[in-house]
């Protein structure tokens, strides 16, 4: 659900080592948030069972983790006891790539309540590991997946009905940027900056010599936007720039953007959504990218999981969506450190 802009080193967290996340003082600070997480556990499962969903468990050991470029995944050995060989493979960091075969292997409507993981991530919203909300529709659009999320957080005790804001009418509204006039080529997976780095000094906001044009976007998006959505109740942040498009499919309406959502409030990022894309060579494309821009950055890439690759040339029409526990429970209860809504922490 989070991605990569969104993660946190571990050193912005105040250290723990004065404290123990499993005194009595702190069970019973904790119970109250602990016992709403136990509610709304039981009710997204009550929701999901009511629409018809499928709930289904994968393998956390996966060999391709989750392939953005920005996050940092655990790695372990995998010792085959009659093959005489090890194998490295991760912890995933999210399930999607096991739900997406599922999906291509004929079942659906399917949901999962996962333990995730996601090394170097610690802070007041981040833990490195914690619970991934996913579901897939097959048949359904991106479209669908809004409402479903209206009914979700009605079910669990969120306002609502969502607000509903275009990326382009977001960057009007609290930068005043039209950043879809920035984009050279929407066709490029990386678009020039140029415009784009104009016009974040035009409103006073720095960007980097280096900076990509996505760099651009964010340093406008963080300081200018993202603050700013979901003051009052949810809002659905939808229809990203193409070259944003992740694991989507670029809208047939308007090549200029994808089918993408993510729902913010209180300017906390809560989940994150595609109409899924089906094309085998594009995605192939999609992770090469990413993981030359991964091995650029930090010097490592993930494999790359040749069987997704062939089941997403075997996926039906469908849109799924990440979504994140602990902070659904955090938005619900008013806690504001996620440890708070943990029954136990890694420490």
């Amino acid at each position: 659900m989070t991605d990569s802009r969104d993660s946190a080193p571990l050193s912005a967290l105040p250290s723990v080592s004065s404290r123990r996340w499993w005194s009595r003082d702190e069970i019973i600070r904790k119970r109250p948030f602990l016992l709403e997480r136990q509610r709304i556990v039981a009710d997204i499962r009550a929701f999901f069972t009511r629409q018809g969903l499928l709930e289904v468990e994968t393998p956390v050991l996966q060999l391709s983790p989750g392939l953005e470029p920005h996050l940092r995944a655990f790695s372990t050995i995998l010792e085959e006891p009659f093959a005489s060989r090890e194998r490295t493979f991760f912890l995933h960091t999210s399930p999607e790539f096991a739900m997406k075969k599922l999906l291509a292997g004929g079942l659906g409507p399917i949901f999962q309540m996962a333990r995730v993981f996601r090394n170097g991530e610690r802070s007041e919203r981040h833990h490195p590991e914690f619970t991934m909300l996913e579901w897939y529709r097959p048949g359904a659009t991106y479209r669908d997946l809004m409402d479903d999320c209206d009914g979700l957080f009605a079910a669990v005790g969120l306002p609502g009905p969502c607000e509903r804001l275009t990326v382009q009418e977001a960057f009007l509204r609290y930068a005043g940027v039209d950043v879809l006039a920035t984009v050279d080529d929407p066709y490029s997976p990386a678009p020039d900056p140029a415009r784009l780095k104009a016009e974040a000094a035009r409103i006073g906001i720095y960007t980097g010599e280096n900076d990509s044009w996505d760099d651009a976007f964010f340093h406008i998006f963080l300081e200018k936007i993202e603050p700013r959505l979901g003051e009052e109740r949810p809002v659905i942040l939808h229809d990203w720039p193409a070259s944003m498009a992740a694991l989507s499919r670029r809208s047939a309406a308007d090549p200029q953007v994808c089918e993408r959502f993510e729902i913010y409030l209180h300017g906390v990022e809560l989940a994150n959504a595609f109409g899924e894309l089906t094309d085998p060579v594009e995605q192939r494309r999609r992770f090469d990218h990413d993981m030359d821009l991964k091995e650029q950055l930090y010097g490592i890439r993930y494999p790359i999981d040749d069987s997704f690759i062939e089941a997403v040339g075997l996926l039906p029409d469908c849109a799924g969506i990440a979504l994140g526990v602990d902070r659904l429970v955090m938005a619900v209860t008013g806690a504001t450190r996620i440890e708070d809504v943990l029954w136990a922490e890694v420490d």
